[in-house]
């Protein structure tokens, strides 16, 4: 899972704060438990002391150290049988001065056998949903509050079906896309006018996969052709431009937005394709949005680009009344 540079930085940063709070939170609670009972302060001592010495004796060279080694043991365990019975005349459990890991699969590292443990990905959830919001508004778009109520019922003669089942089918599509995302989904094409709950569905499948921990990207077509452009003719130097381009590149899930608003050059063909083919070739997924139908992309873009796009990813055609109109009637 390949989270934005700047998003692992700043769960790493959330993750480390919580990790010294709780020491903190563990210390002054050990302090208190001493201060009412000192003699578990000299008893933790003594505890540390032995358990070096068991090394160092284990360690030396020369000498058969088995015996002293379990005189240390014993000495050791009538500490803590000591240490036990003084917390239980306080009231307190055995364990409770015990220094335990928020996260017992990693030790708090975030780190597990070499790859992010679950507890620091929860971490980078949480940040990529922060971001995700500044554009997207995912407290609202979601899958539990979509309504197909702003769909009429009556039938399109020419495609034999009404607004109200063709979005019941993309809704249900992409709820499942959602639900099983994961290495080597597909991808999709979200076409139709604006105003029909593209971006809407967009959101809704971000919230639920990036939730999963997987890293997610939302921008516009425009913006991020502007990235790869400034990238590539030096507009921009330093690291934050290759890694805006990094991102769209290597993030499990690509959402694209607006596509077919930007203005078409020959640089922003060559940029589509790149984004279109690295992922597809990566297995990477991606969502593409537009107001364009099939036909319009085929006369807009490079015929590479169109027969890519036909041919890895599934079109879900919108269309019906503008919903924001609606609501504006409506009240």
């Amino acid at each position: 899972m390949a989270y934005d540079g700047k998003i692992l930085r700043r769960a790493l940063q959330r993750f480390e704060e919580d990790k010294r709070a709780r020491e903190a939170r563990a210390r002054d609670r050990r302090e208190a438990v001493f201060r009412r009972q000192p003699r578990l302060r000299e008893i933790d001592a003594e505890l540390r002391a032995t358990m070096s010495r068991i090394l160092s004796t284990a360690l030396r060279k020369g000498t058969d150290p088995r015996a002293a080694v379990e005189a240390l043991k014993k000495q050791n365990l009538g500490l803590q049988e000591e240490r036990r019975l003084l917390l239980e005349g306080l009231g307190l459990p055995a364990d409770c001065l015990e220094e335990k890991p928020a996260c017992p699969l990693c030790g708090d590292s975030g780190w597990r056998e070499g790859r992010m443990c679950r507890c620091l990905r929860a971490y980078c959830a949480r940040e990529q949903q922060k971001e995700l919001s500044r554009m997207l508004d995912l407290g609202n778009q979601s899958f539990e509050s979509f309504s197909l109520e702003w769909y009429s019922e009556t039938e399109d003669p020419a495609l034999g079906v009404s607004p109200r089942e063709n979005m019941d089918w993309i809704y249900r599509t992409c709820k499942r896309y959602a639900a099983a995302f994961g290495p080597g989904s597909g991808n999709l094409l979200l076409t139709g006018d604006p105003g029909l709950g593209k971006t809407f569905l967009s959101a809704a499948i971000a919230r639920e996969v990036s939730a999963e921990g997987f890293s997610v990207v939302y921008d516009t077509a425009a913006h991020v052709f502007d990235r790869f452009e400034a990238r590539k003719f030096g507009r921009e130097e330093g690291e934050a431009v290759e890694a805006d381009v990094d991102r769209v590149l290597d993030c499990d899930l690509l959402i694209l937005d607006d596509l077919g608003t930007e203005m078409t050059t020959p640089f922003v063909q060559s940029a589509l394709y790149t984004i279109v083919n690295t992922r597809v070739i990566n297995r990477r997924a991606a969502i593409l949005s537009t107001n364009l139908k099939l036909d319009d992309l085929g006369r807009r873009y490079t015929p590479q680009i169109v027969s890519r796009i036909e041919g890895e990813y599934q079109v879900l055609p919108f269309f019906g009344e503008d919903i924001r109109r609606l609501r504006k009637e409506r009240g």
